[in-house]
């Protein structure tokens, strides 16, 4: 039994991108995530010490996004969730990173990226992935 903590929309600005605007001026990228946790000792306990602490992962998110810039959203994705996973009760993770104003070379509302990453994929402690990731644009 898989149980699942799902934060959205938490927003920070960061300078990702591949063009020289997107990493001079930045912009603001939103994230969901969908944490997999057995969550029944919780449940059980009413403990803190029992789940997985969602203030602490936003803020470990925030500092991703906020951190060094990056080309690809994919890689702001693969960090995040190889964040998510060093907390020992997660399972498996999806990451969508939502680009809001999108690309500025052409009509697009916005982009985004969404991976799903579970933990028997982690092959060190960093995190270094097997590539599958499904790509959406335009939500």
């Amino acid at each position: 039994m898989t149980d699942r903590i799902v934060l959205q929309g938490i927003s920070a600005r960061g300078f990702h991108g591949v063009l020289d605007a997107e990493k001079r001026d930045g912009q603001d990228f939103v994230v969901d995530v969908m944490l997999e946790v057995d969550l029944r000792r919780a449940g059980r306990s009413d403990l803190l010490a029992h789940t997985v602490n969602y203030a602490e992962v936003a803020a470990d998110i925030v500092a991703v996004i906020t951190g060094p810039s990056l080309d690809l959203i994919e890689k702001l994705a693969d960090r995040i969730a190889a964040a998510a996973l060093r907390r020992p009760l997660v399972q498996a993770v999806e990451v969508t990173v939502h680009k809001p104003h999108g690309a500025r070379w052409c009509r697009l509302s916005r982009s985004r990226f969404t991976s799903r990453r579970p933990r028997s994929e982690c092959r060190s402690a960093t995190c270094r992935w097997s590539s599958s990731a499904a790509v959406t644009s335009r939500s």
